[in-house]
């Protein structure tokens, strides 16, 4: 049986693997990307890509540009609405995320609707175009075993041909059934059936339908017809996804007719044409997993965590699951860090999945109000009457009203999505209270202490316009550092680690000062950020060798004396 070594293995090439890829190759660290399934992805899946995710894009080189033209536009997919049949007027209407152009001062890349099969191929030729290695599709994850040293796993080609890969490490990103986190024994935590759906993809024109209220979600409240449309596209591609109890039904029962039947029973119009594609079955899940590692094996994305879709968190938890990871990997190897810089891994992406868990497990048992405001109960009929007399009154109406605003946290998450902050890690806290909003799903406060995303901000560098998380490389740490900082600037000159250095005021201008407030810049101060763009340390003044005992800590190297 052949073997190949590499530096690391990554197991999926999903949105997850895929990322953690280009981060890779922009470290320069040799790696394999193998996928059982024969290509990317054809049927919608996630569909919300938030700020976060593509401000990682962004920084890793993938092709911006494409990304944005693939993307739905806000004035198509900006709104929620709530309906008793697809077509009807919403007795309820809410925003979708900040989509907004007004939302770019706090991140150059809001949140936009992009299916994963669209964007998937997108990360294919990102990875073409900065020298990536293919990713192997067609090539199952059988089997691993690790020692001191590395991982050998074995695996099948899709040849049907067995060989196997030596590897320092192994990333599994290989979703939510993950065979590498079955073999290490790691078990989830959480609840593993929430409830069951099925998913019945189908290509339409529904513009027609929804007429003057484009949206991406629309969630039909039709006694025995209940349900939630997903756009990921007016005129193209849509997914109902409805409700199903394995224990009563058999999925051999939803066949396409019986599928078909249900698209109709949820649609004012039920002939508008449409042609079912795909139907599969899917089970809504709250799980977070014990551990992100074992030995020298590495948990993300799905394989690490899974929540309910109510707050499109999965996708973007996997790319920043990766993003996290791959510099520390590249500093071990290198030798710039020690060992136990990939104990941090865990300790700052697992409670984020957790935090993230809790807020879609909620979102997701919120709804139920709707349903409760409606009259909703287990026979149709009555439910149907129910609900047109709460209809009819303006008691009914204003208890409907209420029920739907209250479900405005499900569709406005930035503070969860931008202000997720590592409270231990790689990071030198510096006794600093953490900005926190009143509703920190909602609010986010942008700030520089440590553990959070650099700030975004405009700012000028020779005369361009770009933002502050521009300054930050995938390969290296930056020190920025106030007007006056000096001894910064010769510490960081002399630091064993090469650093990126941003003089305030001289390399880059903050033409409104808005930044240098929000980062609370001082005069003598500096800010350390690590590749991952988030803040490693801070201080308003330098003292002698201070920067050696930040890096020395952050890096695993010795504690800060």
């Amino acid at each position: 049986m052949d073997t190949f070594d590499t530096t690391v293995l990554v197991v999926g090439a999903g949105p997850t693997g895929m990322t953690a890829s280009l981060a890779l190759t922009r470290l320069g660290v040799p790696h394999l990307v193998v996928e059982r399934r024969s290509g990317h992805g054809r049927t919608p899946a996630a569909h919300a890509v938030n700020a976060r995710t593509f401000e990682i894009f962004r920084q890793l080189g993938a092709d911006m540009a494409a990304i944005d033209r693939a993307c739905q536009s806000p004035a198509d997919a900006g709104f929620v609405h709530f309906v008793d049949r697809l077509g009807d007027e919403p007795f309820g209407t809410l925003p979708y995320e900040r989509q907004g152009d007004d939302v770019r001062a706090l991140t150059p890349t809001p949140l936009r609707n992009l299916s994963q099969h669209l964007l998937e191929p997108l990360l294919l030729e990102s990875l073409r175009r900065a020298g990536a290695p293919a990713p192997r599709f067609g090539c199952e994850w059988l089997a691993g075993v690790q020692d001191d040293a590395g991982v050998t796993s074995r695996l099948r080609g899709a040849d049907g041909g067995e060989f196997a890969v030596r590897s320092r490490w192994l990333l599994a990103a290989d979703g939510a059934a993950s065979p590498v986190r079955k073999s290490v024994g790691i078990e989830p935590v959480g609840p593993a059936r929430i409830q069951s759906f099925v998913m019945i993809h189908f290509a339409a024109d529904l513009r027609p339908v929804v007429s003057d209220r484009p949206g991406v979600l629309y969630w039909v409240f039709a006694p025995g017809a209940c349900g939630t449309f997903v756009s990921h596209g007016l005129e193209r591609e849509w997914v109902f996804m409805h409700a199903w109890d394995p224990e009563r039904e058999s999925v051999d029962s939803y066949d396409e007719a019986r599928c078909a039947g249900l698209v109709r029973a949820a649609m004012r119009r039920p002939d508008v044409p449409f042609t079912v594609r795909t139907i599969s079955t899917w089970a809504m899940t709250c799980q977070v997993a014990a551990s992100y590692r074992c030995g020298r094996i590495f948990l993300a994305g799905d394989a690490a965590h899974r929540f309910p879709p109510s707050g499109g968190l999965g996708l973007n938890s996997g790319v920043q699951d990766a993003h996290n990871l791959a510099w520390k990997i590249a500093l071990v190897e290198s030798g710039g860090a020690g060992a136990a810089l990939l104990d941090s891994y865990e300790a700052e992406r697992r409670p984020v999945a957790q935090a993230n868990a809790d807020q879609s497990l909620q979102n997701a048992l919120r709804m139920l109000e709707v349903f409760e405001a409606l009259g909703h109960g287990s026979d149709p009929v009555e439910s149907r009457r129910q609900m047109d007399l709460a209809l009819a009154s303006a008691e009914g109406r204003a208890r409907i009203a209420a029920a739907v605003a209250n479900q405005a946290e499900h569709f406005d998450m930035l503070g969860l999505q931008l202000g997720f902050s590592y409270a231990e890690g790689a990071i030198v806290a510096d006794g600093t209270a953490a900005e926190r909003a009143e509703n920190p799903a909602r609010g986010f406060i942008p700030g520089c202490r440590p553990g959070a995303r650099l700030a975004h901000g405009w700012v000028e560098r020779r005369g361009a316009t770009l933002s502050t998380l521009d300054l930050v490389p995938p390969d290296r740490f930056v020190l920025f550092v106030g007007p006056g900082g000096g001894d910064w600037l010769a510490q960081a000159r002399a630091a064993e680690l090469p650093l990126a250095i941003v003089r305030w005021g001289e390399d880059v201008v903050d033409p409104d000062g808005w930044w240098t407030a929000v980062a609370a810049m001082q005069p003598g101060g500096a800010i350390l950020v690590r590749p991952d763009q988030h803040v490693a340390a801070r201080a308003q003044a330098a003292t002698n060798g201070l920067l050696d005992r930040w890096l020395a800590a952050i890096l695993a190297r010795e504690p800060v004396q």
